[in-house]
């Protein structure tokens, strides 16, 4: 297969953390064929959707860990499968990349995730088409509407809509003497929507990362710790990860949301399960593959690349 996958700059990716370097390592070992591009390689020229594309090959070295060949632009419909693995910011380049990658599909791409749910489906707010698994949660940027919810629940979490990696995140008690400051700094002065939802002390067992392939749960998922005297647990603010099988609740919760997500092209998910609740739904370039696989041998990068083999033999397009 020629796999095409849009990805974060280069010099960013910690190959021995990152999912996308898993993915693209998977892919190569079995044979495949894959090719890189930037937000600022899409084009549409002739009214057809191109990239300006590289083949790249894993050295297996430190620090020189990739070889990008001569790239050319290439329709993307080309390819049999476009991997979208950019991370938040879901910022305006973000979207309009959606609104070409969207043509492409119309033009007989295959991507994956489908652009338009990525849109459609924001990382915090779509817990609400689940919402039966979901915390107590408020989404709005009114102050008096945000202090009603702390006043009911005590202790809450406010974050803001379009980070990650626990970038902006808060928690918030009734006695915390910098309750009206948070709000107006996360809602900037009531110009920006954010969530919040009861704190939930499960935290403290983890923050459970699961990955949903094709519809299908990974079997194990990686419980982000937070270290001591924090409440976020992701790795990027600290967290340790603890790969562990999944629970009844999370299997439940999995097998319900895949359908669904798998329906919409969301094929390569990762949601978020802090106790018994859904926190959240990711979306745009989900990670923790390497941390389950390391730690369990059960190969997670490979997982996804039986699916995406799968669906190839199938001959079906997700994105339609």
């Amino acid at each position: 297969m020629d796999i095409a996958i849009l990805i974060d700059p280069l010099e960013t990716i910690k190959p021995a953390k990152d999912s996308t370097f898993a993915i693209i390592k998977e892919a190569q070992a079995r044979g495949h064929s894959v090719y890189i591009f930037h937000q600022q390689d899409l084009i549409l020229e002739g009214w057809q959707v191109c990239a300006s594309t590289y083949p790249i090959h894993l050295t297996g070295l430190e620090p020189n860990w990739f070889e990008l060949r001569e790239g050319k632009v290439s329709p993307l419909s080309k390819f049999q499968f476009v991997l979208v693995r950019k991370d938040p910011p879901f910022d305006a380049e973000y979207l309009y990349s959606t609104y070409l990658l969207e043509l492409a599909v119309e033009q007989g791409a295959v991507v994956l995730n489908n652009p338009r749910s990525l849109r459609d489906f924001n990382e915090k707010l779509s817990i609400a088409k689940f919402h039966q698994f979901a915390p107590p949660t408020l989404v709005s940027r009114n102050e008096v509407a945000i202090r009603k919810f702390l006043s009911i629940h005590h202790d809450i979490i406010l974050k803001p809509l379009d980070g990650m990696g626990g970038k902006g995140i808060f928690r918030l008690t009734t006695n915390d003497p910098n309750i009206s400051s948070i709000i107006e700094m996360l809602s900037n002065f009531g110009k920006s929507t954010v969530m919040a939802q009861k704190y939930l002390p499960e935290i403290c067992m983890g923050d459970k990362r699961v990955f949903i392939f094709a519809g299908k749960p990974v079997p194990y998922a990686l419980a982000r710790i937070p270290k001591e005297g924090e409440t976020r647990g992701n790795l990027a603010a600290g967290g340790t990860g603890i790969a562990q099988p999944l629970s009844e609740r999370d299997r439940e919760i999995a097998d319900t949301l895949g359908p669904v997500l798998n329906a919409q092209g969301l094929f390569l998910v990762g949601i978020d399960i802090i106790g018994d609740y859904l926190t959240e739904i990711n979306v745009t370039s989900p990670t923790c593959m390497q941390e389950i696989t390391k730690q369990t041998n059960f190969n997670v990068a490979g997982m996804l690349m039986d699916a995406l083999e799968d669906l190839s033999k199938l001959g079906t397009s997700m994105s339609n």
